[in-house]
């Protein structure tokens, strides 16, 4: 379907050179602040959390034993494989908004409406979570310390409990710090990615030294049925079969859920407004992030794995408690601290994606636009950070909310195929538009990445597509009745912000351009004609 910005064609599509022109001579526009480092840091924050310390334990228990160690393999292959793909697109359209935004240039905005719905999803869920978790380490950093708190105190600090008070005020806490600014986050996430990094270097090492070999037998132990009353997978259902836990299916069962210690990367690309020189610094920040976060996350598993029987591994802090098992007490207390520091940077990034997926969903105007502004005071889209907060603390509240894991899973994985399909239906409509990085092996790789994620979206439980499909629901309803209509692809002509119509005390946002010494850093680049054959000297990162 062509094209449209009259309001009447929902397959109409983001031009890339408005994709550019909105952040460049935009009213409301994010301050450049992040070099590659930062970016690395941002991947690292969100990326090392409970995926380590929570998930690592609980699958190897319940779902694939020692052969977690594969799960978590596999799981990497798939996010390198998507790594890729999103490298290539936040490197041709380096805006805020990561998958929303590819897909509202490629596909169209219906289609980028559920991605970006999809996000939404994605990431408070993760916030909400994290969260929950976090008040398990907190618990548990207290008890290292000899404080035991009465029971009835304890039992709303639990991750299970069903009125828990430290998650939403932890939540509170940090929307707080990200609504006063980006700056001041990546500040505070680069000591403490660095400390962490720290606490996961001490587990291997301390760890390592009470390595047994018999803990690794039987690397994959026998399948068993899922009870009666289990959701099925979706491969499950589909072959008719009850493949339950354990055993290879085991392996790739987990590896759908692990997907979740590796969210973190695509959301380097929700901050590309936020960096300096984005076409070089997000892919490069993306790769290096997943690279050196899978070498973190295989090492820490063969230790794990090696410390303790793989049935004693399900515990609220895993990693903790298989330390003090074989006596390391002390590297516990330190790894309890690290992973309270670990999971609070999870939360702030995904607090920062989130904001910036609403904050250009709201540029767009499928959602208020009140959501696309910049607090003048802040210099951070300060609106849109309220409501991921908010959105995030309302969820955790949830009793059941630790069950919704595979949930954001699904939602992160809808939005990988879509980028690897994204690599190929660009590279056909923009041939001659400038890549800042170029995926290897075109078609092939994009083709592996989305085989590899259809593969693992189909090993996730019918109950979880059932709430996806719910949510999707929902979210073609808000879009039929509130965002096709006031999008501003539709209404390009009279869409405006009101000067006075900001936060109280900031006044006027005035219009924020290009500086004359300095080219705009966001444009759409073709190469001319007399180049297109030309190759780039074997190099897939190009300046």
């Amino acid at each position: 379907m062509a094209p449209s910005a009259n309001g009447q064609t929902a397959g109409r599509r983001l031009p890339v050179e408005s994709a550019f022109t909105r952040v460049e001579d935009a009213r409301h526009r994010l301050p450049r602040l992040f070099g590659r480092r930062d970016l690395v840091v941002l991947g690292l924050g969100v990326m090392i959390g409970s995926g380590i310390f929570k998930i690592s334990g609980v699958q190897a228990s319940g779902v694939s034993g020692p052969a977690v160690i594969l799960s978590f393999v596999i799981a990497a292959i798939v996010c390198l494989l998507a790594a890729a793909c999103y490298a290539e697109l936040s490197s041709t359209i380096p805006v805020s908004g990561s998958a929303y935004t590819f897909s509202y240039v490629t596909f169209g905005e219906a289609w980028a409406w559920l991605v970006g719905w999809a996000l939404v999803l994605e990431l408070v869920t993760a916030a909400a979570i994290v969260a929950r978790v976090w008040s398990a380490y907190f618990l548990a950093t207290l008890d290292g310390f000899g404080i035991t708190l009465p029971s009835a105190v304890a039992q709303f600090f639990g991750p299970n409990a069903k009125l828990n008070l430290v998650a939403p005020l932890l939540l509170l806490v940090l929307t707080a710090l990200i609504v006063t600014g980006t700056k001041l986050s990546a500040r505070v996430l680069t000591v403490v990615v660095i400390a962490k990094v720290a606490v996961i270097l001490l587990v291997v090492i301390v760890g390592a030294m009470h390595v047994k070999a018999e803990n690794y037998q039987p690397f994959v132990p026998p399948a068993r049925a899922a009870p009666a009353t289990a959701s099925p997978t979706v491969i499950g259902w589909i072959m008719d079969s009850s493949f339950g836990s354990f055993g290879t299916m085991g392996i790739f069962t987990a590896a759908s859920t692990i997907v979740f210690a590796y969210i973190g990367f695509d959301l380097i690309a929700t901050a590309s407004e936020d960096a300096r020189s984005p076409r070089k610094t997000v892919p490069q920040g993306m790769l290096l992030g997943v690279g050196a976060v899978t070498i973190l996350y295989i090492a820490v598993t063969v230790v794990l794995v090696g410390m303790r029987p793989y049935g004693q591994l399900g515990g609220d802090a895993p990693v903790s408690e298989a330390l003090a098992a074989v006596g390391a007490g002390w590297a516990a207390k330190v790894v309890n601290v690290g992973a309270l520091l670990a999971l609070m940077t999870v939360i702030i990034v995904v607090l920062i994606a989130q904001s910036r997926v609403l904050f250009n969903m709201g540029r767009d105007g499928l959602l208020p636009k009140s959501l696309g502004r910049v607090s003048r005071v802040y210099s951070s889209p300060a609106r849109a950070a309220a409501a991921a907060g908010v959105a995030a603390v309302l969820l955790t509240m949830y009793p059941k909310v630790l069950e919704l894991e595979e949930l954001l899973v699904l939602g992160a994985l809808f939005c990988f195929a879509f980028c690897a399909v994204g690599v190929l239906r660009l590279r056909r409509t923009e041939p001659n538009l400038e890549r800042g990085f170029r995926v290897p092996m075109v078609p092939l790789i994009p083709l592996l990445s989305l085989a590899a994620t259809v593969w693992l979206m189909v090993n996730l439980k019918t109950s979880t597509w059932a709430k996806f499909g719910v949510w999707m629901a929902i979210g073609i309803a808000i879009y039929a009745l509130y965002g096709r209509w006031h999008s501003r692809l539709a209404n390009e002509d009279s869409w405006d912000f009101d000067l006075g119509d900001t936060d109280p005390g900031t006044g006027g946002l005035h219009a924020i351009r290009a500086d004359q010494a300095r080219p705009a850093e966001l444009r759409a680049i073709r190469t001319p004609p007399e180049q297109q054959g030309q190759k780039p000297r074997g190099k897939h990162m190009r300046n």
